[in-house]
């Protein structure tokens, strides 16, 4: 192959989607694509031959720009545009320009369309679903598993330290002195590099000790020999099966026949004891605010846990958000032992993302207190007052800070009877102003977590009738959802964080995850809906109609997208005794995974401009 083709070739081999072609149809790809050099400030696409291209950026810059000029994105190196080859974009119809000099290769449709008739894995790249891309981009995150339980781990998860080993002719004493000094339980022992057995404290006591064997004999005289052994990627159930099975503590784990560590039955324990199901039981049999505490502190190994067991974001949301409802609901229980029955029926509320069941790891506490009407301040404040005050200090003690701007039951603001709640909101709603349209994101997600339902659900009833009723508080409500854009400024990576702490990093949340939980409490509550998750209010919404159901399907997978990108991000820093963030570098992002990432945000900025558009929100902001 000449030079220059060569060159071309290799190019390719490196940035999806050609990486996915087969050998052959890479080594024949460059024949059949030009080259073009364009200066900065050429018109984007070039004047070319009747033929129509798919241009691939090999270096420089490209900025593109919509019918009004306003930037709508920038492609640098590796980046398509497929636009003439009628390839949707969801991005709409865009001209650009050269912002440097440029290096393009151009491919003909025609060949184009070839190659993907095919190469499926190539097609799957240009398909005109963008949900079919997410959630190709989905399948790739989460992995080929089904069962997202801690069962189905992979027991190189669990393995804490490398093996101790010894060789055969080491003596019995050594070996004891050997597991003393690395405060281990077993002991490999090693035939060169080929697993001969391995030795416990139990072997050496029952063996040894017990039998009144010279402890100077070679450590193989009590050794377990040729003992079972399981692949690093076998799952935790397979090894609790034959742990269980063979009566024994400990399994060697290898790799194509490599020694890689030693499983013990207390790992299982540990690993075991950060599943949601038992930190729940924790919660529920916890006597003192100390106990909640220590079962709070494994909800970031389970966040680590879930993420590499290929759980999605909304299975973890779900599993993070009901132990934290059991926090509260035990920690009220214990106040109300302590204070007495309550006076009056009430109902304790969350805000926020323990209203949607959204929360990834331990984050600021949203909630409120919605009392009956029979209640009365002098009479009745004071218990009120102490039990708040008692669940949110156990709260923070747990983890969940308290709330920077104050939206606890423990501010007499939010702790009040359900004439009152039905004032605010009307006032809300009514009379929308900046600083309801800060508390829309907590109080108009709120979920009953303890007490007594019958006093929130004819409030719940009023507020759906009242904002979907009211036009204008709609419109102020789609102008805050606007606030927050998604960073559709590619230039070879993303539009970043520049405040001093963060810099060049993507706030993951704000830019990718808020945006959709906001467009959705929007459909919500213009369309009545009762559903407070996010998931479950676009799916509700294109069952009422208010969301169609492309709409509904694409920002469903957006979201899973974006989410898992977070959680995946939050894992790796706890996992590296870290505080989680939502605060990504780009750079740790593969070339597929921006591309995606770009899919997302193109369909979260597609329906926030129709949101805009229906409702003209722009009067109002």
């Amino acid at each position: 192959m000449e030079i220059e083709l060569l060159e071309i070739r290799d190019f390719l081999a490196h940035h999806p989607p050609f990486d996915a072609l087969p050998a052959g149809e890479l080594d024949e790809l460059p024949r059949h694509m030009e080259v073009r050099y364009l200066r900065r400030g050429g018109d984007f696409p070039p004047p070319a031959p009747a033929s129509h291209w798919l241009y691939v950026i090999r270096s420089g810059a490209i900025e593109l720009r919509d019918d009004d000029g306003r930037l709508s994105e920038k492609l640098g190196e590796g980046a398509l545009y497929t636009a003439d080859c009628q390839l949707v974009d969801v991005s709409g119809p865009c001209r650009g320009v050269a912002a440097e000099d440029a290096l393009l290769y151009l491919l003909p449709c025609e060949r184009l369309e070839a190659l993907r008739s095919r190469a499926p894995d190539f097609d799957r790249h240009f398909s005109a679903s963008i949900r079919e891309r997410l959630q190709f981009a989905l399948g790739r995150q989460q992995g080929t598993g089904n069962d997202p339980g801690y069962m189905m781990a992979p027991v190189e998860r669990l393995l804490k330290k490398e093996p101790v080993t010894a060789s055969a002719d080491t003596t019995i004493r050594d070996v004891a002195r050997l597991m003393t000094r690395e405060k281990v339980s077993s002991v490999v022992v090693m035939d060169g590099d080929t697993l001969a057995g391995i030795v416990t404290d139990r072997d050496i006591r029952a063996r040894c000790v017990a039998e009144g064997l010279d402890v100077v004999q070679p450590v193989t005289a009590v050794m377990t020999r040729e003992p079972h052994t399981l692949g690093r990627q076998s799952p935790v159930s397979e090894a609790l099966l034959t742990m269980t099975r063979l009566r024994v503590n400990h399994l060697p784990i290898v790799e194509q026949g490599r020694l890689v560590g030693v499983l013990t039955s207390s790992d299982l324990a540990h690993h075991q004891s950060t599943s949601s199901p038992y930190v729940a039981t924790q919660v529920r049999k916890a006597e003192t605010v100390d106990e909640l505490v220590a079962a709070s502190r494994r909800l970031p190994e389970l966040v680590v846990q879930l993420a590499s067991s290929s759980a999605t974001a909304l299975h973890i949301g779900e599993a993070v958000s009901t132990i934290t409802d059991a926090i509260a609901g035990r920690l009220l229980e214990m106040a109300e032992h302590d204070l007495g029955p309550p006076p009056v029926p009430y109902a304790w509320l969350a805000g926020g993302s323990q209203a949607r069941r959204e929360q990834s790891s331990h984050s600021d506490q949203d909630n409120a207190l919605l009392l009956s009407d029979d209640y009365r301040p002098g009479e009745h404040g004071g218990y009120f007052e102490e039990l708040a005050r008692r669940v949110t200090a156990g709260l923070d003690a747990c983890g969940f800070y308290y709330c920077p701007g104050d939206a606890m039951a423990s501010n007499p603001r939010w702790r009040q009877p359900v004439a009152t709640w039905r004032q605010y909101f009307d006032t809300w709603i009514r009379r929308p102003e900046p600083q309801s349209l800060m508390l829309a994101s907590i109080f108009f997600d709120l979920r009953v977590v303890h007490g007594d339902r019958d006093l929130f659900t004819p409030l719940q009833r009023h507020v759906l009738e009242e904002s979907s009723n009211n036009g204008i508080f709609i419109a102020y409500m789609v102008s805050n959802a606007l606030h927050h854009r998604p960073p559709l400024g590619f230039f070879r990576t993303f539009v970043l964080v520049h405040d001093g702490e963060h810099d060049d990093t993507l706030d993951i949340k704000h830019r990718g995850v808020v945006p959709i939980t906001d467009i959705a409490r929007v459909y919500a509550l213009s369309a009545g809906l009762a559903a407070v998750n996010t998931t479950e209010r676009l799916a509700a919404a294109a069952q009422s109609g208010a969301l169609s159901r492309e709409g509904c399907d694409n920002l469903t997978d957006a979201l899973e997208f974006i989410a898992n990108l977070r959680i995946q991000h939050q894992a790796r820093q706890i996992s590296h005794a870290r505080s989680p963030d939502n605060f990504m570098d780009p750079k740790g992002l593969s070339t597929l995974e921006r591309d995606h990432l770009k899919d997302a945000f193109k369909v979260i900025k597609s329906i926030q401009e129709t949101l805009a558009n229906r409702y003209q929100a722009g009067r109002f902001g």
